[in-house]
């Protein structure tokens, strides 16, 4: 139990025909922190993503995001509400620039409204402000002087600073990170890293998805491990890593922690 948990889960479940994807009696992912979900390949940490953020729909179970009943509601609204996830395979638009890219995220724009659109002094304010918004953090994602070049054309390191910069758009309280630093080259993983750290010192939680032990001991507050569906273990990262459930299902018996 946490004192302070933003997202609380109890009794998930899913299904796909005879096979227990998840199946989650209680999770707690406390404010303010770094939780990472570890376990093996086909744990369920990516199909556990998709229900609570609103992409896949569970056979039972109910979620609570700042103390609301969320377990009906959809993934725009979710995001609305300040949930926001990336994801493992990058979802940039290739043929839009950086910046279009970006201002995209921005959320409750009234100049996509078909009769606002036709009083430009309704939304001209608002995408200067959402313009300005984008600049500034594609400038902290070291990203700027890609802002005018085609998505397409950049690396998969960059594209996960794009997705991670562009989900800031809407101003996220839980951000939920799957697999952030999968194919990226070392240096953008150290970039990606302190941007995960400087997050959390700034008040966001973070949720993430990783299979770098090094990683997740490095930045993490908390830890939960999921093997077949089921979280089997959960605490501080020295505890999980040093949890013989944990050593059994995921890390190997050769395993040692880092110091």
């Amino acid at each position: 139990m946490t004192a302070d948990p933003i997202l609380v889960v109890d009794g998930l479940r899913r299904t796909f025909g005879g096979l227990v994807a998840v199946d989650v009696e209680h999770l707690e992912v406390p404010r303010g922190a770094i939780t990472a979900l570890i376990g093996p390949n086909g744990a369920g940490k990516t199909t556990f993503f998709n229900l609570v953020t609103g992409f896949d729909r569970p056979d039972a179970g109910t979620w609570r995001f700042n103390g609301r009943d969320v377990s009906h509601t959809s993934a725009p609204k979710l995001a609305r509400l300040g949930m926001v996830r990336t994801f493992q395979l990058t979802k940039v638009l290739p043929r839009m620039t950086v910046l279009e890219n970006m201002l995209l995220a921005a959320s409750n724009q009234r100049g996509e409204r078909f009769l606002a659109a036709l009083v430009p002094s309704v939304w001209r304010p608002e995408e200067a402000a959402n313009l300005e918004r984008a600049r500034e953090l594609l400038a902290r994602f070291g990203l700027d002087a890609k802002r005018d070049d085609w998505a397409g054309s950049m690396s998969g390191g960059q594209r996960k600073l794009l997705e991670m910069a562009r989900a800031l758009m809407v101003e996220p309280t839980l951000l939920m990170l799957d697999e952030p630093m999968a194919g990226v080259n070392p240096a953008l993983t150290e970039s990606l890293l302190g941007h995960v750290t400087a997050l959390r010192d700034e008040g966001r939680t973070i949720l993430f998805v990783e299979h770098d032990m090094d990683v997740v001991m490095s930045i993490s507050d908390r830890v939960v491990c999921m093997a077949q569906g089921r979280v089997i273990a959960q605490g501080t990262p020295d505890q999980v890593a040093n949890d013989d459930a944990v050593i059994e299902a995921y890390l190997g018996r050769s395993h040692e922690a880092p110091a």
